[in-house]
């Protein structure tokens, strides 16, 4: 049911949440002020969205009775009536991520404020799609059962975060190889419109890391950055003006195809000298299990006799190739995840920023080298903004300091 005409905007704020989403301009501005402040009150509001008050007060109602926001705690300590802040309600939208990676993949549900509210783990020798859509029937069956029929009713999708070209990336020969090149010709949407009538958005999994630190990491407070997230192969993003780029073909961000040296001379990529995949294959030459490096929540202890120099080799090619990234765009930052303990994550970046100090910087500004805040989860997490954006949110956090062109009150 569709709500009343919103600030002369020319579209209503439509009540419903169930796979539809909000289609006013002005309302998504302020639910990805909301997003990203918490709390904010009215007044801040319209001073920051350059809508008038009335308009906005219109809005925040109709968000409110739609169960998408609610008023918080009264901020007092001011002459006049105490300041009401407005919040979203985690329980207003939820959303699927599923990040389908070389050795495991992972199924969430993710709440509006970010909240992981349920996952599922599956690991495998290699996915073959067969396995990743039964999983994700299942998975999305046995998160969906933990809801209420009204929660149920506020799923708006399911995200999907998967390797670009995903069919290109793995080293297998015979049947099996043929069956994993079988990836190149799957449709995702109608693989899944055949459990799930849930709209389906496909992202480039290192793009959805990207996401999940903008929305809920150090990308919050920050315009411009680099991305990198070391997985079984490394890849990343790209964020410019507050927004994460898709690209034209979804594959923003390559930095995995970025050049490497990789002390063995001639030219490599970036993805065949700093990846968990090169580090399994350290551990299994010393004779360690290689195979806790896809458990989660990840723990390495006792990893730490091969663990040394792939440290020491993948912040030597994480600098120079801060570096180049930087050459292209002047990035103030340079943000560093992955699927790693937070205190690997935190020696790899220690280590990237004493090494790029090192090297030949002419020309260059040097980046802040910082780690990234999600994690491990962040592919999948990602995964899961992408319906929430889509259809409640801006994809952007300079939409905090634009004035609603569309209408303002």
């Amino acid at each position: 049911m569709a709500g009343p005409m919103v600030g002369g905007s020319g579209a209503g704020v439509d009540a419903g949440v169930n796979q539809r989403g909000i289609r006013d301009h002005n309302a998504r501005l302020i639910l990805s002020i909301l997003h990203r402040e918490r709390a904010v009150a009215g007044a801040e509001l319209a001073r920051r969205t350059g809508l008038s008050r009335p308009t906005v007060s219109t809005i925040l109602r109709e968000l409110e009775e739609a169960g998408l926001l609610r008023r918080g705690e009264p901020q007092r300590g001011r002459v006049g009536k105490p300041s009401v802040p407005m919040e979203l309600v985690p329980e207003g939208v939820f959303s699927y991520g599923l990040k389908i990676g070389r050795r495991s993949a992972e199924l969430l549900l993710l709440d509006f404020t970010g909240g992981v509210r349920d996952q599922l783990h599956l690991t495998y020798d290699y996915p073959l799609p067969e396995v990743v859509f039964g999983f994700l029937e299942t998975g999305i069956a046995r998160l969906g059962a933990t809801l209420s029929e009204d929660a149920r009713a506020r799923i708006c999708g399911i995200g999907i975060g998967t390797p670009f070209e995903l069919w290109k990336w793995h080293n297998l020969t015979g049947p099996a190889a043929e069956r994993f090149r079988s990836w190149k010709d799957v449709d995702f949407a109608r693989e899944v419109a055949a459990f799930s009538d849930l709209p389906v958005t496909v992202v480039k999994d290192t793009t959805a890391a990207c996401q999940a630190e903008h929305l809920f990491g150090r990308g919050r407070m920050l315009r411009d950055y680099a991305y990198f997230f070391i997985g079984a192969f490394i890849g990343g993003g790209v964020a410019l003006n507050g927004t994460v780029l898709k690209g034209a073909t979804g594959n923003a961000g390559a930095l995995g195809s970025l050049g490497a040296a990789g002390g063995q001379g001639g030219r490599r990529q970036l993805v065949d000298t700093a990846s968990l995949h090169l580090l399994a294959t350290q551990l299994e030459d010393a004779g360690l299990d290689a195979s806790r490096l896809w458990q989660r929540p990840p723990d390495w202890r006792g990893l730490e006799p091969a663990l040394e120099p792939w440290l020491e080799q993948t912040a030597s090619e994480l600098a120079a190739a801060c570096l180049s990234v930087c050459a292209v765009i002047d990035f103030e930052v340079v943000l560093i995840d992955g699927a790693l303990p937070p205190a690997v994550r935190a020696d790899l970046v220690a280590r990237v920023r004493r090494q790029i100090g090192a090297l030949d910087a002419r020309g260059l500004i040097l980046p802040r080298i910082e780690g990234g805040e999600v994690g491990a989860n962040a592919r999948a997490v990602g995964a899961a903004c992408w319906p929430l954006l889509e259809q409640y949110l801006l994809n952007s956090h300079a939409g905090a300091a634009v004035a609603a062109a569309e209408g303002r009150g």
